[in-house]
């Protein structure tokens, strides 16, 4: 690929990652202070940053736990910040979901609890109920990663195997007021989603859930299975009085992220279109579509004239088939690859945490030629995209996007650029 081009994306992300700037999102957002205590809670990729951010901005007595991924944090003064695992949750998540427990309790009318809620907080909030244990939410965890269900059919079954999400977190802090702060990285951001809602509940129910498992063919362990099969430890409905007085706000999201790529492409002289910020689907048959697009483009002028850069967001899943390396935007990449073979196209997929999948990038580059250049090097490219291998592809031809973690998480970030 061309070094202006992979120039020319790069920028672009760096221009969505920017306008989910935690300072700049939570300063816009900043609850009234309360007669009482102020206490933050929080979880995902981006609690320690948007943490940080509001010591910075708050003027008053504070304190408070948020929980982070490893190599996420960053330091706080006053809020004590944990780490845990992601993508499958470990004894540390348990700790640090106990941790929030311990911080709301005892409060009165007058406190108000800010919840910092972004990605990933899903894995990060291990609670395991009745007599399920920490292993038995872990294989939950992978049986759901490896299902290839969207990311809310997920959730609304993570949801009924858990004591902290679906807004149980937020009832513990009664009668306090929660404000309730989110980076969404779901597509519609619906805020309930978001890191399974640990402090918005929702109107999903047992039954539901159990019908979402059937619908999508989901394979769950067995202990998992018999729990579902019941109906102890319902999550509490929006309705609950409990929740009166709480408010929610989405601070940022792929939206806002998405059309800040496109205003910072159009000044620097390309036109920009956005298809939608909540694509979902098999993340190999999303890439086929953007391919032919990009082919009608290249080829027909339509439905948008040269040059353009098409942009587009939401989460793309990946059923695991394979034994290979990588995450849902390579092996976008890797499918947009071939199914553009010989489009004069530039594309970089990303996630906009920083981290794609199971390496240390955050997605990759690709182009027309990507795929002739794996061959000239002796690889085939279809057989790494069948072993959900892409990761491999693109490190042998030096392609991989490795900004580190940015702090924030508003879901995939998707670039074609024709020229």
């Amino acid at each position: 690929m061309k070094p202006e081009d992979k120039d020319f994306l790069s920028e672009l992300f760096r221009a969505a990652v920017e306008a989910a700037d935690p300072e700049k999102a939570v300063r816009a957002y900043l609850p009234a202070r309360p007669k009482g205590r102020t206490v933050v809670i929080g979880a995902g990729k981006g609690a320690a940053q948007l943490a940080a951010a509001f010591e910075r901005l708050w003027d008053g007595p504070l304190e408070g736990v948020v929980v982070t991924r490893y190599g996420y944090a960053t330091p706080c003064r006053r809020i004590r910040v944990l780490d845990a695992a992601h993508p499958v949750p470990d004894a540390a998540g348990l700790a640090a979901s106990q941790a929030l427990f311990d911080a709301v309790k005892g409060l009165a009318e007058d406190d108000l609890v800010v919840a910092l809620i972004s990605g990933g907080g899903s894995a990060l909030l291990p609670a395991p109920p009745g007599n399920l244990t920490l292993e038995d939410e872990a294989a939950l965890n992978s049986a759901l990663l490896a299902s290839g269900a969207p990311i809310s059919v997920m959730n609304a079954i993570r949801k009924q195997v858990s004591g902290i999400k679906g807004g149980r977190l937020a009832a513990a802090c009664h009668p306090a007021k929660v404000v309730t702060l989110v980076v969404s990285d779901v597509p519609g951001d619906d805020p309930a989603q978001v890191a399974s809602g640990p402090t918005v509940p929702d109107a999903g129910d047992r039954e539901e859930a159990r019908a979402l498992v059937k619908t999508w063919g989901i394979r769950l362990p067995e202990r998992i299975d018999a729990w579902l099969g019941g109906n102890e430890g319902e999550p509490p409905s929006p309705g609950d009085p409990v929740f009166a007085a709480h408010e929610v706000r989405v601070i940022a999201s792929a939206r806002l992220s998405l059309e800040a790529a496109a205003h910072r492409a159009e000044a620097l002289g390309v036109p920009a279109v956005i298809l939608s910020d909540s694509v979902e689907g098999e993340a190999r048959d999303v890439a086929r579509v953007h391919a032919a697009i990009a082919r009608e483009v290249a080829s027909r002028g339509r439905p948008f004239s040269r040059p353009v850069v098409i942009l587009s967001g939401g989460e793309t899943t990946v059923t695991i088939k394979g034994r290979g390396k990588g995450g849902r935007n390579t092996e976008f990449l890797l499918s947009l690859a071939l199914a553009g073979e010989g489009i004069p196209f530039a594309a970089l997929a990303a996630d906009t945490d920083g981290i794609d999948g199971s390496e240390d990038n955050a997605g990759a580059f690709a182009d027309g030629a990507s795929i002739k250049r794996l061959r000239d090097l002796g690889v085939d490219p279809a057989a790494l995209l069948a072993g959900n291998d892409a990761w491999t592809a693109f490190n042998r031809l030096d392609d991989l996007f490795v900004p580190g973690p940015t702090g924030t998480n508003v879901n995939d970030f998707r670039a074609i650029l024709i020229r």
